[in-house]
């Protein structure tokens, strides 16, 4: 079985939101990393001090048939192909070696997908 990173930062508000997105498409477990997120143009607040978004990066490793089931889930739900807002971003990437995952999650996944075939 292929699997795949899918990636999302979103800002630390949007955090159980999209989590909860991710399962109902089918994800199973995440690991959430914190951070800061800068953009193009820096946000002054006071004494010149600048404004730094705090975000969180969701990381999911999914089967390669789920991923795209759950980043069109992400796109949709958070409005991530609107310029307008920033909710964040998603992405992925192909994972060539794996270790580590539980079983009883990859037996979930292969339960997943052959019930999609």
């Amino acid at each position: 079985m292929k699997f795949i990173a899918l990636t999302a930062i979103v800002p630390d508000s949007k955090e159980e939101e999209a989590i909860d997105i991710a399962k109902k498409a089918g994800a199973g477990g995440v690991t959430i990393l914190n951070g800061k997120s800068i953009g193009l143009e820096e946000k002054k607040v006071f004494f010149g001090l600048t404004l730094e978004e705090n975000v969180s990066v969701l990381i999911f490793i999914l089967p390669q048939k789920l991923s795209m089931k759950v980043f069109k889930a992400f796109r949709k739900e958070l409005g991530l192909n609107n310029d307008e807002n920033s909710n964040g971003v998603v992405f992925t990437f192909p994972l060539t070696h794996l270790s580590g995952m539980e079983s009883k999650e990859v037996e979930l996944f292969e339960k997943e997908v052959l019930e999609e075939l």
